[in-house]
């Protein structure tokens, strides 16, 4: 069953290639959605997909890419939004 999540991952996750990771986790697990940078320092995301693949994902947020630290993962269950893809969102 396809399920939509936002999560909100804490620590040091900028500038350290999270966000491109995250894309090629997405993709992977066969998730849509998105990531972009927030202003407070997080990475805020929005994934859906089927429930195995979101697991498996969400697993990987809690780790992240070599460089980062993870200190905090907060997911919250949201509507479908029926994304296609799994893209970077650059706010300016």
């Amino acid at each position: 069953m396809k399920k939509h999540f936002k999560i909100r991952v804490h620590g040091k996750v900028q500038g350290v290639y999270f966000r491109a990771t995250a894309v090629d986790k997405a993709h992977t697990y066969s998730i849509s959605g998105f990531t972009r940078n927030e202003a407070d320092g997080t990475v805020y995301i929005e994934a859906e997909g089927e429930e195995d693949g979101l697991v498996k994902f969400i697993e990987w947020c809690h780790i992240g890419p070599p460089r980062a630290v993870v200190e905090k993962v907060l997911i919250e269950e949201g509507d479908l939004k029926n994304y296609q893809n799994f893209i970077t969102v650059r706010v300016i």
